[in-house]
C-alpha cells in the first residue's frame, strides 16, 4: 500500500513536471525502481503510465490552440518513423556510447538557453518555408529515433529544436512537442506490451494520478507562459546531464 501510495504521488509530479518541460522521467522512473520494480518492467510500466500523461498535456494544448498541424502533418510520420527505427536498433546497438554525448548536448541546451535573454520568451514564427519544414523533419526523424533507442532528455531537444526553427516561444513549441513525444512514445509502448514488460496494476493506478498531474502542469503553462516554463526547463536539462553524468561515471 506504502508503494502505491508513494508511486501516485511520484507520478503525480513527475507528469505535472513533464507536461510544463519535459524530464518527468526523472522522477518517475527512480520511483518505480525503489519501490522495488525490476528495471524492464519499471522502464515500460513506466512508459504506460507516461503515454496517458503526454497524450492528456497534448489535448490540452491542443484545444488551447498552441498546436501547429499544418506543421505536425509533416513531422508526424517521420517521428513514428524514426521511433520504430530507434526501437529496433536498441536490441542490436550497445547504448553506453550514447552517455557522454547526450550528456554534452542537454548540458548545452541548458546553460545556452539559461544565459540566453530572448530564447523563446516571444513568439516569431512567421509561417512555414522549405527550408524549415526540412529541418523539422530531420529534427522529428532524429529525436523519434533518439526517444525509442535511448530517452532522456527527449523533450528538451523537442523544445529546444522547435524554438531554434521555427522561432516559436516556449508555450508553442512545448504544444507541439508534447504532440511529437506522445507519437514517439506510442512506438516504445507497443514495443515494451508485446514483450510483456508493463505491470499493468501500477501502471493504470499511476496513469490516473498522471493525467491529473499533466492537466495541472499544461494549465498552469498555459496560464504563466514562458516565464514559467523558462526555468523549469532550464533545470531539468541540467537534472538530465547531471542524472547521465552519475551513472556515466
Amino acid at each position: 500500500m506504502i508503494n502505491i501510495i508513494f508511486l501516485c504521488i511520484a507520478g503525480f509530479i513527475a507528469a505535472f513536471v513533464d507536461s510544463i518541460a519535459g524530464g518527468g522521467g526523472l522522477i518517475s522512473i527512480p520511483a518505480f525502481l525503489f519501490a522495488g520494480v525490476p528495471p524492464h518492467i519499471a522502464l515500460g510500466t513506466n512508459k504506460f503510465a507516461a503515454t496517458t500523461s503526454s497524450f492528456t498535456s497534448s489535448m490540452k494544448f491542443i484545444t488551447s490552440k498552441k498546436v501547429n498541424f499544418s506543421l505536425l502533418k509533416y513531422l508526424i510520420p517521420f517521428t513514428f518513423l524514426g521511433s520504430i527505427l530507434g526501437v529496433k536498433s536498441v536490441l542490436l546497438v550497445d547504448q553506453s556510447f550514447l552517455y557522454p554525448l547526450v550528456m554534452v548536448l542537454v548540458l548545452f541546451v541548458g546553460i545556452y538557453t539559461l544565459f540566453s535573454k530572448t530564447l523563446g520568451l516571444n513568439n516569431n514564427f512567421t509561417g512555414l518555408n522549405k527550408k524549415n519544414i526540412a529541418l523539422g523533419i530531420l529534427l522529428s526523424f532524429s529525436i523519434g529515433f533518439y526517444d525509442g533507442f535511448f530517452g532522456p532528455g527527449t523533450g528538451s531537444f523537442l523544445i529546444f529544436g522547435l524554438i531554434s526553427i521555427f522561432k516559436f516561444d516556449f508555450i508553442n513549441a512545448g504544444g507541439n512537442g508534447k504532440v511529437l513525444n506522445f507519437v514517439s512514445n506510442i512506438s516504445a509502448l507497443i514495443m515494451f506490451a508485446l514483450n510483456g514488460k508493463i505491470d499493468y496494476f501500477y501502471g493504470i493506478l499511476v496513469a490516473v494520478f498522471m493525467i491529473a498531474g499533466a492537466q495541472l502542469g499544461t494549465k498552469a503553462a498555459l496560464t504563466n507562459g514562458a516565464k514559467l516554463i523558462k526555468p523549469i526547463f532550464v533545470t531539468m536539462s541540467l537534472a538530465v546531464a547531471i542524472k547521465l553524468l552519475i551513472q556515466y561515471v
